[in-house]
Formats: structure tokens, C-alpha cells, sequence
């Protein structure tokens, strides 16, 4: 593990020290390191969701709306199933 220097200003300080006490981290190492992957993990959503939207409506084949309703639906549930497994 490597040692990474942050400098915040007082009022966030507080803020962080704050939030320690209300949801029982027992540090401030603690507390940033959870910070920090859970943004990741926002960042890595958003980049899955924006992959995954490039995509829509690409069909080669025309099909009809109840088809597409049924596809989409077996396509989300596969995304929600995988981004489950991967970020939980």
C-alpha cells in the first residue's frame, strides 16, 4: 500500500469528521478510502452505461415493438445482474 499525502480545508474537515462519527468509520483513512471506491465504482457505472447506450437502436434487423420491448428487458436484467456481481 502507498502513502498519499491530501490537503483539505477545514470545513470539509469537519464535514468528514462529522459524517466518521454518524456512520461509525473508525478513521479518517477509513472514510476516504471508501470515498474513493465508491467513486470509482460511480465512474466505472457510468462508463458501462455509456458503452451500453451507444448501442441502442444499432439492430441490424427490423423488428417489432414487442419484440424490442422484450429484448430490451432480457438485456437490462443482464446489465443489472452483472453490474451486481461486479460492484457489490
Amino acid at each position: 500500500m502507498h502513502v498519499v499525502t491530501v490537503k483539505f480545508q477545514e470545513n470539509i474537515l469537519e464535514k468528514i469528521d462529522k459524517s466518521i462519527i454518524e456512520n461509525n468509520f473508525n478513521s479518517r483513512t477509513e472514510f476516504i478510502r471508501e470515498a474513493v471506491r465508491d467513486k470509482l465504482t460511480e465512474l466505472n457505472r457510468e462508463e458501462l452505461i455509456n458503452e451500453f447506450m451507444k448501442y441502442r437502436g444499432k439492430a441490424k434487423n427490423k423488428t417489432s415493438y414487442e419484440d424490442n420491448k422484450r429484448t430490451k428487458e432480457i438485456v437490462s436484467k443482464e446489465l443489472i445482474e452483472h453490474l451486481e456481481k461486479k460492484f457489490n
